[in-house]
């Protein structure tokens, strides 16, 4: 099979060995084919988060993108409100007077959804002269990192993860936000398979994990604590200005 026109002009360039990397040469403005598609279907697997750079993209255009991967997410935050034309898209904003930024926190999207989505599209179209930046961080890596005891260990435990003290902490600050908002729980493994790429990969997150099922609260407070401080080494990020 012949390449499309813009997969002749691809590049993708990793921001380092272990997370990260920006994709050149897509418009996402246009219908992207099969072979674009798992180009960066691929990409995202292997690097854990790609970047487009430059894309002016519309609501729709987005939307669209999205749903060439799949059947699109309806966010927590938004889930009891009337089905609408851009329900699966949630606005993120911050200005001078935001006392607290969506996200702050070291965290997997909806993790506590029983089936959290596979990736999230964040599409900045304003930004600051300095500072915004965003973070992401390898768990395959922060997995890898761990001693084999204590991989052992983790194997078999399991972690509920709520979205109640998220969710409504952001209604308080933004009540509007928070009038369609259901609060789900779920139990995930402290250490999960990915689908695609079989990887192991570290399942909590300080947002939504509350507690190890199978140890006494203190114990899962400690472990917890030890994991949440873990996943947050410098040496498993990516800073994407």
């Amino acid at each position: 099979m012949s390449m499309s026109r813009q997969q002749e002009s691809v590049v993708i360039r990793p921001l380092n060995p272990v997370i990260g990397a920006e994709l050149h040469g897509f418009d996402l403005r246009e219908e992207l084919t099969d072979e674009d598609v798992e180009t960066i279907r691929a990409a995202l697997n292997r690097y854990g988060v790609v970047f487009f750079r430059d894309q002016d993209i519309t609501p729709e255009q987005q939307l669209r993108f999205g749903r060439r991967f799949g059947e699109l997410h309806v966010h927590p935050s938004v889930r009891g409100k009337p089905r609408e034309e851009w329900t699966e898209l949630l606005a993120v904003h911050a200005d001078e007077r935001t006392v607290r930024v969506v996200g702050d926190k070291w965290h997997t999207d909806v993790s506590c959804d029983e089936k959290p989505p596979y990736a999230s599209i964040l599409h900045l179209h304003t930004v600051p002269e300095t500072g915004g930046d965003t973070l992401f961080s390898s768990m395959y890596a922060a997995y890898e990192a761990l001693s084999e005891p204590m991989k052992r260990f983790l194997e078999p435990l399991t972690a509920t993860h709520d979205g109640a003290p998220n969710y409504a902490d952001r209604a308080r600050r933004d009540p509007e936000s928070g009038r369609h908002r259901v609060d789900p729980v779920a139990v995930h493994p402290v250490i999960a398979t990915h689908p695609f790429t079989r990887r192991k990969t570290i399942y909590v997150n300080s947002i939504f994990t509350v507690r190890i099922n199978e140890l006494e609260p203190a114990e899962s407070d400690a472990l917890l604590a030890f994991l949440f401080a873990h996943v947050a080494r410098p040496e498993f990020q990516c800073r994407f200005r």
